[in-house]
Formats: structure tokens, sequence, C-alpha cells
């Protein structure tokens, strides 16, 4: 038992650097606003709650957002935001998967995971990130700015949250969620330390 418990804070703690190290390589994608970055620090949190279950996937996203905090570039705004999107996949998902575990068991936690990020973001954006970012970064008119120069007809806060940042938020979830259907299989039982 204790054996297993070592092994699993060991390999939590190898996902979270590797999800801490993904994060700094982040870049920004096109027809979304600049401080709006791509990142794929999510896909070991997601592994993590697959292989040890939605605690371990939560853990990593925490860990990952209080290293990086210290080199923010949003006045911890995005670690905030990054923490509460990549809960709202990874648990979801780690939780459905502890009652499915099969392939299609994975697949649909996964896109389950993703798609309650994706709607969740809109009210986590709207409520809390963005009224914060707008108090100690930008003003919100920068920030509906940035957004009609992309398109023009974005009027409100809402508009941007629903046109852009809720589909977004679902496809960079769905991109984790192909690559995690890709390895995991075969990196569960290193994970774990079995060899089946």
């Amino acid at each position: 038992m204790k054996r297993t418990n070592t092994r699993k804070m060991t390999s939590v703690a190898m996902l979270a650097a590797v999800s801490t190290v993904l994060m700094f390589f982040s870049f920004s994608v096109p027809l979304m606003p600049s401080f709006i970055k791509m990142d794929l620090s999510e896909l070991p949190a997601l592994i993590a709650s697959f292989t040890f279950g939605p605690g371990a996937g939560v853990t990593v996203c925490l860990v990952k957002n209080l290293i990086n905090v210290f080199f923010t570039t949003t006045g911890g705004v995005g670690e905030i935001s990054n923490f509460l999107l990549g809960t709202m996949f990874v648990a979801p998902a780690g939780f459905i998967y502890q009652k499915m575990r099969t392939k299609k068991g994975a697949m649909i936690a996964s896109v389950v995971g993703a798609a309650t990020m994706a709607v969740l973001s809109v009210f986590t954006n709207y409520f809390v990130v963005y009224p914060v970012y707008s108090n100690i970064m930008a003003p919100m008119e920068a920030i509906l700015g940035a957004y009609q120069a992309i398109n023009p007809n974005v009027e409100t806060l809402m508009d941007a949250l629903l046109w852009f940042n809720m589909p977004y938020t679902f496809i960079k979830g769905m991109i984790s969620v192909v690559i995690t259907m890709l390895i995991y299989k075969p990196l569960a039982p290193i994970l774990r330390g079995k060899n089946h």
C-alpha cells in the first residue's frame, strides 16, 4: 500500500512538472485576442485524472498554476482562470471515467469534461476573471476593443465570451482529448507501476 501511494505521489508530481513546463509554452492563436493563449498544460492533468482519479487531476492543475503565478504576465488572473477551467475539465472527466473504464467511457468522459469547461467558462469569465482583469490589467473598453478588432459585431462582454471564448475553450479541451486517447493506454501502466 505504501509503495502504491509513493508511486502515485511520484507520478502525479511528474505529471504536474510536465504540465508546468507545457504552460510556459503558451502561444497566441489566430482569430483570438492576443491575451488569450493556447497551451497543452491540461493534457497531463487529464491523464492524472484518468489514472488516479479526479483529485489527482485537480492537484496537477493547482500545482502548475501555483508555480506559474511567479512568472505571471496577467497579475495572476490568467492562472486563476486556468485553474478554474482546468478543474472543470478534468474533474468531471475523471469522475465519469471511474464509472466507465473503457475506451468509449474515456471518450465520453473527455468530451463531457471539455463541454463542461467550455460552458462554465462563460460564467467564470463573466463574473470573476474579466472583472478582475479589467481592474488590474486593462479597462473593459480595451478588452472589448481587442475582440471588436476581429469581429466588429461584438457589443458586450457576453457576446465576446459566447462567440469567441466558449468555442475556443471547447476546441482547446478537445485537442488534449485527442492526444490523451492516443497515448493513455500505453502510458497508464507505467504511471501506475504495473506491466499489464
